[in-house]
């Protein structure tokens, strides 16, 4: 009896999803412009006439930038849950993060040193 629950729920929910979808394209057809301009069929770039080609290539130290930033945000996703509890942790707690820190340190200075984070 409970699934039957289940699946008329799932019924009323694809039902109303179809019907949306259905509505919104018939809306479409009968109030949506009919002619196509040069101008609608551009890509749009915030109101201002399109200065280079839009399939630019980047350069790859904007994603080596990218994934620094990526790497240092995760570490603080482990920091702050070590900063909450770093008490009940003790001093083996405190040595891991310690060593956590170094190796994120260390990963740093080497980037640092070999240039990624200078931009040109």
């Amino acid at each position: 009896m409970e699934w039957g629950k289940v699946a008329l729920y799932a019924l009323c929910v694809v039902g109303v999803a179809a019907t949306m979808l259905a509505l919104s394209a018939l809306v479409t057809r009968w109030l949506g412009p009919r002619q196509k301009r040069r101008e609608k069929l551009e890509p749009y770039e915030c109101g201002v006439p399109i200065q280079s080609p839009t399939r630019q290539r980047f350069s790859v130290h904007f994603y080596l930038v990218a994934i620094l930033f990526i790497l240092f945000d995760i570490e603080m996703v482990f920091l702050v849950p070590w900063a909450v509890l770093f008490r009940k942790l003790g001093v083996a707690g405190l040595i891991e993060m310690g060593l956590f820190l170094g190796v994120i340190g260390f990963g740093l200075a080497y980037v640092w040193r070999r240039g990624a984070l200078n931009w040109e």
